[in-house]
């Protein structure tokens, strides 16, 4: 088996990086970083979101796996004391592979060129350059509202224990394929109107967002931040591609929002 590993870079985390690394060339395992069938993230959910994007090109070929050097994280659910487990566990058993929905955005443009499509684990949120965003949204082709207001978050299930909580948005289980979209803190008056909740959309639905009056945006794709220029439309749909982890052992979701937001000691 091929094998990589990303690390936070902090002290604590290189350090278990390449203590992992020794451990599992002794088990005669191949260390590649361009091909690699499981990618050991070290550090926090930040850690394994930017491995995700570093391997999204073979998501079909590749298994995450996470262990934290911090708080507990979503993603990543080993910890340090655990590292010769892990290795053991990655050396000698066959794992089970979970599967999580992702977000498609792709980005056209006014003037018909090249397309921009990426993949996001978390979420994409979109904002104007200066001012409020003003954006014609449509859910499979149909005109739904006009948003006024900060912004717009779209987050996969297991991104919306992320910034869409925070907007007030929905905990969905990520075995359910859909996307979210919340507001922030949208416009409403009687000149103007948004229907003022999160909208839930099942993975065959499209929501597609035309700018009304501005063109130039800030996109985030995950903890990507991009500038888009001369913007037609930005369209938000559940591909086909999924993220998989690597699981040795249950990592039950409900118990992890659980522990991050109620109590760990319940």
């Amino acid at each position: 088996m091929k094998f990589a590993i990303t690390s936070k870079g902090d002290q604590k985390s290189n350090i278990l990086m390449h203590k992992m690394r020794t451990y599992l060339l002794d088990f005669d395992l191949t260390y590649d970083e361009d091909q690699p069938d499981i990618v050991v993230s070290i550090g926090g959910d930040g850690t394994l979101l930017y491995a995700f994007h570093r391997y999204s090109s073979r998501l079909d070929k590749t298994a995450f796996v996470g262990i934290h050097t911090g708080h507990l994280g979503f993603y990543a659910d080993w910890t340090p004391d655990e590292i010769e487990k892990l290795v053991i566990a990655i050396a000698k058993t066959p794992y089970q592979v979970v599967e999580y929905p992702l977000i498609e955005v792709i980005i056209r443009y006014q003037h018909a060129g090249k397309e921009s499509r990426y993949l996001a684990l978390n979420e994409s949120t979109v904002k104007s350059v200066e001012g409020t965003l003003v954006m014609d949204v449509e859910i499979r082709g149909q005109h739904f509202e006009r948003f006024r207001g900060d912004g717009l978050c779209i987050s996969t299930p297991s991104g919306s224990t992320a910034y869409n909580k925070a907007l007030g948005g929905a905990i969905i289980h990520p075995s359910i394929p859909a996307l979210q979209v919340a507001e922030m803190a949208s416009i409403n008056n009687r000149v103007f109107r948004t229907v003022g909740s999160p909208l839930i959309l099942p993975s065959h639905h499209t929501c597609m967002l035309k700018p009304v009056n501005r063109v130039d945006f800030q996109v985030t794709v995950d903890h990507l931040t991009l500038l888009h220029k001369d913007v037609k439309s930005i369209q938000f749909r559940v591909p086909d591609e999924k993220i998989r982890f690597a699981r040795f052992r249950p990592f039950p979701f409900w118990k992890r929002v659980h522990d991050s937001f109620i109590s760990d000691s319940d």
